[in-house]
């Protein structure tokens, strides 16, 4: 099979697009679209968030330490890129996309009420790396939209119709391939079959 080799460049994708939600000093409320974005921990639960220094957000992050990951849906996605063209100096994104602010339980900073889950962070340490800063923290509270909740208490985010963004694309996810470990279960699986008829033949 024939690939051409290009220069370094940034080629991971799909990527989560979110709506990150922050505070400045002043008060002043904001919402970023960050493409750059994902676990880095588990336990600490870490994440990141790597911005522009030229961007509104950065300034607001760099002084408050604090921010909130957003996630993004079908419904969300006007929004999401709307958030990520416009700069908040210019406008209230809140106001002109409709979104409702909800107050964090533990950071002084927004949450997207439309978000089906939304991450308060704790900036723990900023990481200039070039062209970005990386914004690593600790998440200290998530909130999950109870109507994606099903009778048995699981979280389903998958029936929030989540997106991604894919070479300055966005996209819904595709058709289900299976779940995590299916792949050794199905061996397993048909290991345990033929035992199965094995013992029945006999």
């Amino acid at each position: 099979m024939a690939k051409q080799t290009w220069k370094p460049g940034n080629s991971l994708y799909p990527l989560p697009a979110v709506m990150v939600s922050c505070r400045g000093k002043d008060g002043k409320d904001n919402i970023i679209t960050i493409g750059w974005t994902g676990t880095i921990c588990s336990d600490p639960a870490m994440t990141y968030v790597s911005i522009r220094k030229e961007r509104y957000s950065y300034d607001l992050i760099k002084e408050s330490g604090e921010f909130v990951i957003n996630l993004t849906t079908k419904a969300l996605a006007r929004a999401t890129d709307y958030c990520g063209v416009k700069s908040g100096r210019d406008v209230d994104k809140f106001k002109e996309m409709n979104l409702t602010k909800e107050e964090a339980s533990v950071i002084n900073a927004p949450m997207i009420g439309e978000s089906p889950v939304n991450i308060e962070c704790r900036v723990t340490e900023v990481k200039p790396l070039g062209s970005h800063d990386m914004f690593m923290a600790e998440v200290v509270a998530v909130h999950a939209d109870e109507k994606y909740m099903d009778e048995k208490g699981k979280f389903s985010l998958i029936d929030a119709d989540p997106i991604a963004y894919c070479h300055g694309t966005y996209y819904t996810l595709g058709e289900k391939l299976g779940t995590f470990g299916y792949s050794v279960k199905k061996k397993e699986s048909k290991a345990a079959n033929r035992k199965v008829n094995k013992h029945s033949a006999k």
